[in-house]
């Protein structure tokens, strides 16, 4: 049974390359959805895929790129069925 997660993370996230080494994990993960800049400075992901795929992605996110920071994660399950057919970074 597949699911979705939001996911918001804090911190130096933007200007490390962090949209693309999502995109990288979630891609290796098999999982579908976004991932993208907020003009407060965060970066928000939407992923969809296995419970255990999804829970890889949320522990990497507290990681990050190597040049990041990360100060926060905050993850929720989105209300709504939108279908992703691939990961993209928006």
């Amino acid at each position: 049974m597949s699911e979705t997660l939001h996911i918001i993370v804090k911190g130096r996230v933007q200007g490390v390359y962090f949209r693309a080494y999502t995109q990288k994990q979630a891609v290796k993960l098999n999982l579908n959805g976004f991932v993208r800049n907020l003009s407060g400075g965060d970066v928000e992901i939407v992923a969809h895929g296995q419970p255990e795929d999804l829970q890889k992605l949320v522990a990497w996110c507290h990681r990050g790129p190597l040049l990041a920071k990360v100060s926060n994660v905050t993850v929720s399950h989105p209300d709504g069925d939108d279908v992703y057919a691939e990961f993209e970074i928006r």
